[in-house]
């Protein structure tokens, strides 16, 4: 077979199934190569699904390394329902920490709905939103800012068509207990995991849980809480897993919308970004969001950045050597539904 994915899971069967995808891709030392992607199936008689997944882009490891741990500390006798864990969906993106594959330069999360014949990060997609996410009544796709963002922790959802599975996903939003949230508007076509788990008709929830390419304690325990929180909600389990203290009362939840072009600074040369404000600020149009410097013309001053909205500041360049195209900052609107 020199197409398609192989799937090994049988989705009806109880208890533990531990294995993995198979996706065939011929590459030069190895023409009957496969992409060989782990996953685990945990099934305990009638209940809510969940799809649980990470490392939908490679560089970002909250959830790679959350999710490794609760395939190794869950067993299916501890659920009520169906749970499916795949820790590097793209996993040749996580090998060679990049946001992006390095076999086909997909990048998985710009990919869907996919093509079966495709490359493989197109493989993937389409299994994912016609076979995968089909089976579950929630997705959740945990994500970070990578390695050249920082980024507010937060929970994130697609506005939908449909009220009954849009008031349903901030339900969990909420349940999930962070203290920002934001509500993309993708639209029907969006070529996101959300997107298409909106199109399979199933809940799809993310989130950005950390940033820098890195992990902290901090980022940790927010991805662990987060997860425990969802599954107590779903009634999937009746304590936490994940969480090495007790999850406290979720507090109050701030709403975010980030719709528009104009709510990011974008360079326009090659220069060196400074921040002047820190994730979580409350900024407003025309305050400083930092400086570009050229360090090619040293006579020249830096140039101020204003912002061109008023909002939270959700995310800034890490990176100080910047390029044209690059998104330095944004903010996002608060909203209340």
């Amino acid at each position: 077979m020199h197409s398609g994915l192989v799937n090994p899971i049988d989705f009806s069967r109880e208890g533990r199934q531990a294995d993995h995808l198979a996706i065939p891709y011929s590459i030069d030392p190895s023409p009957y190569y496969q992409i060989r992607i782990p996953i685990l199936r945990l099934k305990n008689g009638e209940g809510p699904s969940l799809l649980l997944m990470a490392g939908n882009h490679g560089d970002e490891y909250e959830g790679e390394l959350q999710l490794g741990r609760l395939m190794r500390r869950l067993r299916a006798e501890e659920i009520r329902g169906a749970v499916t864990i795949l820790p590097m969906a793209n996993l040749p993106a996580v090998m060679a920490a990049k946001r992006c594959s390095p076999f086909d330069g997909g990048n998985l999360n710009r990919a869907f709905p996919g093509d079966s014949m495709g490359t493989p990060t197109a493989r993937l997609a389409h299994f994912l939103e016609h076979e995968l996410f089909p089976r579950h009544d929630v997705v959740l796709d945990l994500h970070s800012g990578g390695t050249s963002m920082a980024h507010l922790p937060c929970t994130l959802i697609e506005r939908q068509a449909d009220a009954a599975r849009f008031e349903r996903s901030v339900s969990l939003m909420r349940a999930m207990g962070a203290s920002h949230a934001f509500i993309a508007d993708n639209g029907p076509t969006a070529p996101t995991s959300l997107g298409g788990a909106g199109r399979a008709g199933t809940v799809g929830l993310s989130g950005e849980f950390g940033g820098g390419g890195t992990v902290t304690p901090e980022s940790m325990a927010f991805t662990a809480a987060a997860i425990d929180r969802l599954f107590i909600a779903l009634g999937i389990v009746e304590r936490p897993i994940l969480s090495r203290a007790p999850l406290p009362e979720p507090g109050p939840l701030q709403l975010l919308s980030l719709s528009r072009h104009s709510q990011g600074i974008y360079a326009n040369r090659r220069g060196w970004y400074e921040p002047a404000v820190a994730l979580g600020s409350t900024v407003s149009a025309g305050d400083i969001a930092g400086w570009y410097h050229d360090l090619e013309r040293l006579e020249q001053p830096e140039e101020k950045l204003r912002f061109a909205e008023s909002g939270i500041v959700i995310s800034h360049r890490l990176h100080c050597d910047s390029q044209a195209g690059d998104c330095l900052i944004q903010v996002a609107e608060p909203i209340s539904s």
